[in-house]
């Protein structure tokens, strides 16, 4: 079987990715016997409609990833980034989640997710260049 490279346009990108994340859940859960994979999200908005907040990740095999979590910088501090967090691990809970995993920069918010009981579990120095990448974790187990 014969195969090209194709460099794909910017466009393209977004289509691509998703492609590929179906094609990896497919063999993940053909290979552990969990089809269980469930994407989430959830906004905070002000009085305009304006997204100030959200949260994305997705659920899988016991296991609640979270994706990304923004706040604006003019409501930062308020407790919106704590309540969106705690909502999700609420949510992945009532799916059967035992642990929540999810990475922050060491310029982001590491800080922000011990104080929530998150772990850290590695460390990826220069990743970028002078930070570092902090891969962290929480039991959800017996925890409300």
């Amino acid at each position: 079987m014969r195969s090209r490279v194709v460099i794909s346009e910017q466009q393209d990108i977004e289509a691509l990715e998703s492609f590929l994340v179906e094609r990896i859940y497919e063999f993940n859960s053909a290979a552990t016997g969990y089809f269980d994979g469930q994407s989430f999200g959830a906004t905070r908005r002000d009085e305009h409609g304006n997204v100030v907040a959200g949260i994305t990740g997705y659920t899988w095999g016991g296991c609640c990833y979270v994706s990304y979590l923004w706040v604006s910088e003019a409501y930062r501090g308020s407790g919106m980034g704590a309540s969106l967090l705690k909502h999700a691990e609420s949510q992945a809970r009532l799916k059967g989640c035992t642990v929540a995993i999810l990475s922050s920069h060491s310029f982001q918010s590491p800080a922000f997710y011990a104080h929530h009981g998150y772990q850290p579990r590695a460390v990826v120095e220069g990743h970028p260049p002078a930070h570092s990448n902090v891969f962290l974790t929480k039991s959800l187990a017996g925890d409300a």
